[in-house]
């Protein structure tokens, strides 16, 4: 005889009172119901499987199932078997919820985003990812699904080392890659092993995102910010800031603004971090996505040793991904990757070996470019519009990526943004994204024109240039 029927139905817990066996599991049903606990419609276990698991007579349960079923507790059909109920039952009642958990359930939901820093994820191309999963996980080795290295799978460092060195003109081998949890995870190893080193500054570019700047700080480094004209940061104010230890820059497409950082200036920050043994943290966040140039090479290309490289593909497939890598130089690699722990608690093996397919097969580079394409005619309807609609604002940065910069007139981009809130668009604005030292020298939008789906890119546009000026 076999122990089949282990295996058979659904767990539950239930915990039996002091009273009667048929007693005790009526009053734990109804009380697990009445709760909220078992939602309407969930399925319980068969009265077999239930009597089992709790080591109780089988017609003990069918009775308490019965009961319940004529109190209207249960239902019980041919073939779905016995369900909770659909019946409204009050759970006790609680405190309302907090005042800003209010305050925020009030908040109208855009109805169109134009934000920047996200792809259009309704783009994601599933067929192909689950044809790549599928094939990962029928080749994986039995050992993938344990713990791991944590430096991640060696098939995706491989992978995206080749990749990188193809596409980005990054000079990587897979010993040097550590796989991470999305870019901030990334930088946040980076700044633990700063802080290990002694470093006391690392300096940022005048615009970007405020919460790069508040995981440095929180890890105990200041945060001086480079100047910023057309041709990007000014890497040569390096040279004045003695205890910068590193620097972190968007090279190839700066956010926001969208300028290419000018040769001179990435070869002054590479002859900074020479001189000084300092790190330049290269952050290659849409290097993918350019149009009307020639792609701008990875800063990392031109020293290895003296610049870390993050990427991410967070914005070539989706950021729920929370995939992500770092090409270390080779005195960072044992640091970083006693930072990140004794083995790879962060990132799932199977999405590893799913994206290593991905790439090997080709199947990224289509997506890549497929995408660029389809990025590119929302960039030019973008500036079509707004060249017919709003002859009076300049757009920038539409070289390359998925966000432009719309100037304004002096003084008008809070207003605008609250217009375009009243459109049911949500925008950025340039403000946000300046660095708290920095002067206020523009106002300007940062639209995102890859986030909206293409159900609903006219309308966003179409809002967008009625609550311009």
């Amino acid at each position: 005889m076999t122990d089949s029927w282990a295996t058979y139905g659904v767990d539950l817990h239930v915990e039996l009172g002091g009273s009667g066996l048929r007693t005790g599991l009526m009053n734990a049903l109804r009380e697990a119901v009445r709760t909220g606990r078992l939602a309407p419609g969930t399925r319980l276990p068969s009265s077999r499987s239930l009597a089992v698991d709790l080591g109780v007579a089988r017609n003990t349960v069918a009775d308490a199932y019965a009961e319940l079923v004529a109190e209207g507790w249960l239902t019980a059909r041919q073939g779905s078997g016995t369900r909770v109920a659909q019946r409204a039952v009050a759970a006790p009642r609680k405190a309302g919820p907090p005042a800003a958990v209010t305050r925020h359930s009030a908040r109208r939901t855009p109805a169109y985003s134009l934000m920047p820093g996200a792809p259009d994820l309704a783009s994601f191309p599933r067929a192909e990812w689950l044809k790549a999963a599928r094939r990962a996980l029928t080749a994986a080795p039995h050992e993938a699904f344990g713990y791991g290295d944590p430096r991640g799978r060696v098939e995706l460092r491989t992978a995206v080392a080749e990749y990188l060195a193809r596409a980005r003109g990054v000079r990587a081998t897979p010993d040097r890659v550590v796989i991470c949890s999305g870019f901030v995870h990334g930088l946040q190893l980076i700044a633990k092993v700063l802080g290990q080193r002694r470093v006391r500054e690392v300096a940022v570019e005048s615009y970007g995102l405020h919460f790069h700047r508040d995981l440095l700080t929180e890890a105990g480094l200041r945060t001086p910010a480079l100047g910023f004209d057309g041709h990007g940061s000014r890497t040569g104010e390096l040279a004045e800031l003695r205890a910068a230890g590193a620097v972190l820059l968007t090279p190839a497409h700066q956010f926001p603004m969208g300028v290419a950082l000018h040769p001179d200036r990435r070869a002054a920050a590479v002859d900074w971090a020479r001189g000084t043994g300092g790190l330049i943290l290269e952050d290659d966040y849409d290097g993918e996505f350019r149009y009307d140039r020639q792609p701008v090479g990875a800063l990392q290309g031109l020293d290895p040793e003296r610049v870390v490289y993050l990427g991410t593909a967070s914005k070539s497939l989706a950021p729920g991904l929370r995939l992500a890598w770092m090409v270390l130089p080779e005195s960072l690699v044992e640091e970083v990757t006693a930072a990140k722990g004794v083995v790879d608690w962060v990132s799932s093996a199977l999405d590893q070996l799913t994206l290593a397919e991905f790439i090997g097969s080709g199947a990224y580079d289509r997506h890549v470019r497929s995408m660029r394409l389809r990025y590119r005619r929302r960039r030019d309807q973008l500036v079509a519009a707004l060249a017919e609609r709003a002859p009076e604002v300049r757009v920038t940065g539409i070289a390359a990526g998925l966000h432009a910069v719309v100037e304004l007139p002096a003084g008008t981009e809070r207003s605008v943004v609250q217009a375009a809130a009243w459109q049911g668009l949500a925008l950025g604005r340039v403000g946000s994204f300046r660095h708290p030292s920095g002067q206020r020298d523009r106002d300007a939008l940062v639209v995102g024109y890859a986030t909206p789906p293409d159900s609903a890119w006219a309308g966003a546009l179409e809002a967008l240039c009625r609550a311009l000026p």
